[in-house]
């Protein structure tokens, strides 16, 4: 979680946004948007969402859980 929360700092940086901004474009207060970039568990993952919408990074979200290889290859001992 802290990974993601510095990651999702660094791209508020690099397109040089206020956490104002992103906070007020997203709907949250500031504080919780302090939260997400120390990457707080405790913040609703929609919170966490509507920051990666705001900075144009919401497909990244879909890609979560995507590709469930130990899920496959369970599925797959069911098939033998």
């Amino acid at each position: 979680m802290e990974r993601l929360g510095e990651n999702i700092k660094l791209a508020r940086k690099r397109r040089k946004l206020t956490t104002v901004q992103v906070s007020e474009r997203a709907g949250i207060d500031r504080t919780t948007l302090y939260k997400i970039e120390k990457g707080n568990s405790s913040v609703t993952i929609g919170a966490y969402f509507n920051v990666l919408r705001v900075l144009g990074l919401q497909d990244d979200f879909l890609k979560l859980a995507a590709d469930d290889e130990f899920g496959r290859k369970l599925q797959d001992l069911d098939l033998i």
